[in-house]
């Protein structure tokens, strides 16, 4: 048990106490930053636990949330107590009138449609109206049938290629012509 108490290393202070004799001990004007106050405590402490800058992060954090440090320019300094309070960027808040009545509010209605309520009468059924207008039908017209007489067929008045306006040509690519209408020329010797 003897042995176990000499090679135990000797116990650190607490963590804040370490940083505000750090704090104290560099003075910076603008306060230190965490390097700085990091390199003081293992210079003036040199065995640290191995996850000291876990640690020391930590611990800044939570003072600085307590408000016994003031974190100001990626520096930390003890807070002035005359110091006005210092507010974060934005608008500032509108003050608030103490001198105003509450306000009756109705309760705040649920969100979403309303429910159905099931002792309401039904709803009258409204005829559909006929649409007066020109007798076609509604909606893209359907497809026509592809014409049966190829290219050297006559065009019927029937036809069931669209022509466009004054080309006389069908729309779109020409089907190919096939090699056995294609006339055969021999070359004499």
């Amino acid at each position: 048990m003897a042995a176990e108490e000499i090679s135990k290393p000797p116990s650190l202070p607490p963590y804040p106490e370490m940083i505000w004799s750090a704090i104290a001990a560099l003075n910076e004007t603008g306060g230190s930053n965490k390097t700085s106050i990091s390199k003081y405590i293992e210079s003036k402490h040199g065995n640290l636990p191995a996850g000291h800058t876990a640690l020391l992060a930590h611990h800044l954090n939570r003072m600085t949330d307590t408000g016994e440090l003031m974190f100001l320019k990626n520096n930390y300094m003890k807070p002035d107590p005359n110091a006005p309070p210092r507010r974060g960027r934005g608008r500032p808040p509108k003050p608030k009138d103490p001198l105003a009545p509450p306000a009756d509010l109705a309760p705040a209605r649920p969100r979403g449609r309303p429910p159905k309520d099931p002792n309401a009468p039904p709803k009258p059924v409204k005829p559909k109206a006929t649409t007066a207008g020109s007798g076609k039908p509604r909606g893209r017209p359907r497809k026509m049938a592809r014409p049966t007489g190829g290219i050297t067929g006559t065009p019927t008045a029937t036809s069931a290629v669209p022509m466009t306006t004054g080309s006389g040509r069908p729309r779109g690519r020409p089907p190919k012509v096939k090699a056995a209408a294609m006339t055969e020329v021999s070359v004499q010797n």
